[in-house]
């Protein structure tokens, strides 16, 4: 805002009358008039310049008005320009804030995806472990079930994978748990020899090859030949039974009856005796009398061998090499040994029977439950 002054406008010129002379030539109208002119002249210089004043007066007031509101304004856009700093400070401390809360939500969702990542990868390695598990144990199940030559051991296995897997309660895992159930049916449907009878049945025809009787076996008769002899003598003995002696019989005959027991008894003996000595028997096949003591007890060796080896091959599962072995020591049984012997026919019984009972059958095996846990591995 300017202090200078303005200059006031210049009064309006007084209007200058012209002078009227009269003819008679006096002055004194003329000045009065004058001085009132000048005096009109006067006041107007006056109210020109009392309004002159009261304009300038005016004008300072406006002047110190806008100079008074101009300090507000300026005083105004400065606090606004400090509140906007303020603003634009907390505006930035905010974005700061943000931008750490940004980056500490995508810390906090990486560490959420890398929490379920590893929950799932845990989660997997649990079900893989269970698999693998599972596998090995049906695997060792089976060689078991093999040495065994029982099932047992295999449908225990399966049982208890099954078990597992509804205890796991794994969607994934129920096509398993499926074909486990099938591989259970099927395998106690199938027919399959029983292995630990068998052997145990060729250990005892093992332990008796010794006491079986060769055709020209002229020694002592076994002891079940003596008890078969011995029975058929008690059965004649019991077919013609001795009178009883009579209550009022007296002590002569009593005597008499015991003694003609007792050489009655030695005469029987003595005759079985001298039946033993000479015996007369059929012989279709000559060579089984050229036998010579020391070829018998070859002979009975290679049949324990072969028993041996059919025993090795029923727990290896060769059943057409133990059908080959049976076979063979039938056709020695009955070429080279008296089949009229009670030991060597029940032998014979023996072995045609453990020759029907070996079933011809393949070795039931878990396919499916392997198969559908390699599926489940695979898939992971």
């Amino acid at each position: 805002m300017s202090n200078d002054t303005p200059e006031p406008s210049p009064a309006a010129p007084t209007p200058v009358l012209p002078v009227v002379t009269t003819g008679s030539g006096s002055p004194a109208p003329a000045r009065r008039g004058g001085v009132w002119l000048g005096a009109l002249a006067l006041l107007l210089a006056v109210l020109t310049l009392m309004m002159a004043g009261l304009l300038w007066q005016k004008v300072d007031f406006t002047q110190k008005e806008l100079a008074r509101r101009t300090q507000v304004s300026e005083t105004q856009s400065s606090e606004t320009r400090t509140v906007a700093a303020q603003a634009e400070a907390q505006v930035k401390e905010l974005q700061a804030r943000l931008a750490v809360a940004e980056v500490r939500l995508s810390e906090v969702s990486l560490q959420r995806s890398q929490l379920e990542e590893l929950m799932l990868a845990l989660s997997r390695s649990r079900d893989d472990n269970l698999v693998q598990d599972l596998e090995s144990s049906l695997r060792l199940a089976q060689q078991q079930s093999q040495l065994t030559g029982s099932v047992q051991p295999l449908l225990a296995a399966l049982q208890s994978a099954d078990e597992r897997i509804a205890r796991a309660a794994q969607p994934r895992l129920n096509p398993v748990q499926r074909a486990i159930a099938r591989d259970v049916q099927r395998i106690r449907s199938t027919s399959v020899a029983d292995v630990p009878s068998l052997v145990q049945r060729l250990d005892e025809l093992v332990q008796r090859v010794d006491q079986w009787p060769v055709p020209n076996d002229v020694g002592p008769r076994s002891p079940a030949a003596r008890k078969a002899s011995g029975s058929g003598s008690a059965s004649t003995a019991s077919a013609n039974p001795a009178e009883p002696v009579a209550p009022a019989a007296g002590g002569w005959d009593r005597a008499v009856q015991t003694w003609s027991g007792f050489w009655s008894r030695v005469w029987e003996e003595t005759t079985r005796s001298g039946r033993e000595l000479v015996r007369v028997s059929r012989i279709d096949r000559p060579e089984a009398v050229l036998l010579a003591p020391e070829q018998a007890f070859f002979l009975r060796e290679n049949l324990k061998l072969r028993l041996l080896n059919a025993r090795l091959g029923l727990l290896a599962r060769q059943m057409d090499a133990v059908q080959d072995d049976l076979k063979t020591i039938d056709a020695a049984l009955a070429r080279h040994f008296d089949t009229t012997a009670p030991d060597v026919a029940a032998a014979q019984a023996a072995v045609t029977q453990l020759r029907a009972e070996l079933v011809l059958t393949e070795w039931p095996r878990p396919e499916e439950s392997l198969a559908a846990l390699a599926v489940a591995a695979g898939g992971r």
